[in-house]
């Protein structure tokens, strides 16, 4: 009855002849080729925004609706840089993994977008859904601190990053921001905090230049995200 019960519950969700869910990794640069580093709800690791491929979508269609889901942000913000060939792959260990999924589902297998911002920072936005992914963001370096992600995808990370670096758009030196030694992200920022959010508690302390904006259901039970459900 176990058994019957997982495979229809997976049966909605596409899963290769390995296990693997197809999945997208977005890259998101500003124009200093820094990237969105995104602070997963309730917890202390960070990511890059990614997602399952649903029925009937490209890699391409799923990366937009992400895009939007995680970050607010519409196909008219961005412009597509680059995209890794071939699929990049991670196991999530069994601890990490529903009880129902444990046998049909081995990990993710994913296509990586590098995007550019061609809109403005204020036009990101966690709380696009009703089921946030970030409750914090920042611009950070494009390489990022892996001992931030969690460990199983940390490979993942470096391989996307390595491959997807050769096509970072070149900075423009005559910018008068670059010239004149002004850092953009202390500057111009706009921080949450400074817009009447309160700040993250348990002595939780935000990068420089991050922006928090906290979960209207945070004071709900989190029992049910004890289990990772695989994205």
């Amino acid at each position: 009855m176990h058994n019957e019960l997982s495979l229809k519950i997976w049966g909605l969700i596409m899963l290769d002849r390995d296990g693997f869910r197809p999945n997208v990794g977005i890259i998101l640069l500003n124009q200093k080729n820094q990237v969105f580093w995104g602070k997963r709800i309730r917890t202390h690791s960070w990511q890059f925004p990614q997602g399952g491929i649903d029925r009937g979508e490209t890699p391409e269609q799923a990366m937009f609706r992400e895009l939007h889901e995680e970050v607010g942000l519409m196909p008219e913000h961005v412009r597509i840089v680059a995209r890794t060939r071939d699929w990049l792959r991670y196991e999530v260990p069994d601890r990490y993994i529903r009880r129902d999924a444990r046998g049909h589902y081995k990990g993710q297998k994913q296509i990586w977008y590098l995007l550019q911002l061609m809109g403005h920072d204020w036009h990101l936005n966690l709380r696009a859904t009703s089921h946030p992914e970030f409750d914090a963001w920042r611009w950070n370096e494009y390489w990022v601190p892996l001992d931030v992600v969690v460990e199983f995808k940390r490979g993942v990370y470096e391989m996307a990053l390595t491959e997807l670096a050769r096509f970072l758009p070149r900075h423009d030196h005559r910018n008068r921001y670059l010239r004149g030694g002004m850092r953009l992200r202390d500057s111009e920022s706009f921080d949450g905090l400074q817009n009447g959010m309160s700040a993250p508690g348990d002595g939780f302390e935000l990068p420089p230049g991050a922006t928090f904006e906290p979960d209207p259901q945070a004071s709900l039970s989190t029992s049910q995200d004890d289990e990772h459900a695989p994205t």
